[in-house]
């Protein structure tokens, strides 16, 4: 039986980016599962976290999976504290559809930081250069686009809307864990992942 993945992202680039994520981890945890991820729907994120916004997002959802499934909710911290705003949204998520396995995670800044973490695994890639190396503190970096951009070939710059899912496909996955906020999506994806591989499996032993 395949299971899906209802996705909000933030946006443009993240509508291709983020399905990919899901199904690479998928892919390497558990490549016997069918999992589908729907196209994700945008809601900007001054928008999303105003009161009745979020829960009409995830009704949406919720309905563009069947009722059946998980729903992944990704935005971008920007200056807010991920470990007061994360709880606080996925119980105003849950609270619309508590039948379902929700997760919200939280990029640190911008969802390029996690690209910084893994820079060895993408040098060359993409225009970047060959000795290229991971800072110290990625998420503390302010403007990781502006950092891979400053780190490319000639005049090339980064083009968010086509590099971001193409290094997506490309970076270490295990090196970007070094990245707290992107340890936390990781999890928090696996976690869907174990939801729904369970649930499938009590259907298929009931049928």
């Amino acid at each position: 039986m395949t299971v899906k993945i209802g996705c909000i992202v933030e946006g443009e680039s993240e509508v291709a980016t983020v399905p990919l994520l899901i199904r690479r981890i998928a892919a390497n945890l558990y490549p016997e599962l069918p999992i589908v991820v729907p196209p994700p729907i945008r809601r900007p994120r001054n928008k999303i976290v105003k009161e009745n916004e979020l829960e009409r997002a995830v009704e949406f959802v919720a309905q563009q999976i069947g009722g059946q499934g998980a729903i992944f909710i990704i935005l971008d911290s920007e200056k807010d504290c991920p470990a007061e705003l994360g709880p606080a949204l996925l119980h105003r998520a849950s609270q619309v559809r508590s039948d379902l396995p929700i997760a919200v995670v939280f990029a640190k800044h911008e969802f390029e930081a996690w690209f910084l973490a893994a820079a060895e695994s993408i040098r060359g890639r993409r225009g970047l250069k060959n000795d290229l190396n991971a800072p110290d503190n990625p998420e503390a970096i302010r403007g990781a686009k502006e950092w891979l951009s400053q780190r490319m070939e000639a005049s090339r710059t980064y083009r968010e809307t086509q590099d971001q899912p193409a290094l997506a496909a490309l970076f270490d996955i295990e090196q970007a864990r070094q990245a707290d906020s992107f340890d936390k999506c990781y999890r928090e994806i696996v976690r869907l992942l174990e939801e729904l591989r369970k649930a499938n499996n009590q259907t298929s032993e009931q049928t």
